[in-house]
């Protein structure tokens, strides 16, 4: 197994392992630095593996971090809406 699909699982742990842990803010600062984290190493899993499994290592980080891209989604609706409505 290649050193960028180790750093991918590994990342995936640690998330299940923040999930798990209590948090004041639910979870948003965890998540900024995941996503901070994520990034480069999907980068870095795409170079190395090609297009194909770097998108499914995205899905699966999208299937972690599913509040921020539902929020994401939500506010390029709205931005779509206000676009189109001027």
């Amino acid at each position: 197994m290649s050193i960028s699909l180790v750093l991918a699982c590994f990342w995936a742990v640690v998330a299940n392992v923040l999930a798990m842990t209590p948090s004041s803010d639910q979870h948003w600062r965890s998540a900024y630095v995941l996503i901070a984290v994520g990034i480069p190493v999907l980068g870095f899993v795409t170079m190395q593996h090609g297009p194909w499994v770097g998108m499914l290592v995205f899905a699966g980080g999208c299937s972690v971090l599913r509040w921020p891209v539902i929020y994401l989604m939500r506010w390029l609706r709205g931005a779509a809406v206000r676009n189109a409505a001027k």
